[in-house]
């Protein structure tokens, strides 16, 4: 281990772009597979990684949606949830901002009241044994359309869980403009929640805009493509939007062609204020520990640079204003005893 994994592995972090289902690991997958003998899904962890090579972005929702098909009822989603605290307690991950997508699940056939019950039930578990706080994002699964998008508003409001801070939009963007989910939008956002939609990932920089000027976006999901068009960048840099961005994620799905040719850098250097962030790890083969480590190469990043990538996240949370002090706090010490 180099010292600079080291350091990275010791860090305090948030994470603000991770999937709930797309962060099952493969443990956990297998054992899904396995109480669910009729699913697609491998039995073995070993057939697993075969399984999570994807072809492209389309074969990529294919795989996650075979997935989530996997959590049947209410106790998978328990399951499904205290486990992947666990696995973020491991990384040092103090805070976590999780995109829920309830109404796969509830299609699947579970109650949307035992849904909230279950991860509600996980969160309140994970932050008193695991000392891992969970917030949710609910997001719209944007390829099922404006029924869904309908469902998810109507949870998110009407339903609300305590955990609950944003709403989302996540799926494919070619054939779903962002547009179209406005409404949506209009609702949770009335209703006190956090705008924070998938935008610019698979499709160009029009659609970044199109999720600030139309979903009133806090926060971009990816914004890969915004790197394409100085002009967003520098609204980004202005109005400090910050963007989630997911280096290995990108690359997977092919909205990236390589990691030296991602766009983090330009990103920063046009004054835009990123978070890193794993997405769906174990999907990906990777976990947060290992996204700081590619950033901090992409970047050219000491340990000072490192830690300042992670107060970004904290800034760029929805935590409250002493929980972002406490983390914040939590990062500068770790930097001055690494350093003492």
């Amino acid at each position: 281990m180099t010292d600079l994994t080291a350091f990275i592995a010791g860090l305090p972090k948030a994470e603000l772009h991770v999937h709930h289902v797309g962060s099952a690991s493969p443990r956990i997958v297998a054992e899904l597979a396995a109480r669910h003998p009729d699913s697609r899904v491998p039995k073995d962890q070993e057939t697993l990684a075969e399984f999570f090579t994807f072809r492209d972005f389309a074969h990529f929702i294919e795989i996650y949606i075979a997935v989530v098909e996997l959590i049947r009822d209410a106790e998978d989603v328990r399951l499904l949830t205290y486990e992947v605290a666990r696995d973020m307690a491991r990384q040092n991950i103090r805070y976590a901002e999780l995109t829920v997508t309830p109404h796969t699940s509830v299609l699947r056939g579970i109650p949307d009241l035992a849904f909230m019950e279950a991860i509600e039930d996980a969160r309140t578990a994970a932050e008193r044994d695991l000392g891992v706080v969970l917030r949710w994002i609910f997001d719209i699964p944007g390829e099922l359309g404006l029924p869904a998008a309908d469902e998810t508003a109507r949870m998110a409001v009407d339903l609300r869980p305590e955990g609950l801070i944003g709403f989302g939009l996540g799926g494919p963007e070619i054939g779903w403009p962002r547009p179209q989910f406005k409404p949506y939008f209009d609702r949770a956002v009335a209703a006190g929640l956090h705008s924070v939609p998938h935008a610019g990932e698979t499709t160009g920089p029009g659609t970044v805009w199109d999720a600030i000027r139309e979903l009133r976006a806090e926060r971009i999901g990816h914004g890969t493509s915004a790197a394409d068009d100085p002009e967003l960048l520098a609204y980004l840099a202005e109005h400090r939007v910050p963007l989630e961005v997911c280096p290995t994620s990108n690359v997977a799905t092919k909205a990236v062609a390589s990691l030296d040719e991602h766009p983090l850098r330009r990103m920063v250097e046009a004054g835009v204020l990123v978070t890193i962030n794993s997405d769906d790890p174990p999907m990906f083969s990777t976990d947060l520990n290992a996204e700081y480590a590619i950033a901090a190469r992409l970047l050219d990043l000491d340990e000072a640079g490192v830690a300042a990538l992670a107060k970004n996240a904290v800034a760029a949370s929805f935590l409250d204003e002493a929980g972002k002090a406490r983390l914040t706090g939590e990062i500068d010490a770790h930097l001055a005893a690494w350093r003492g």
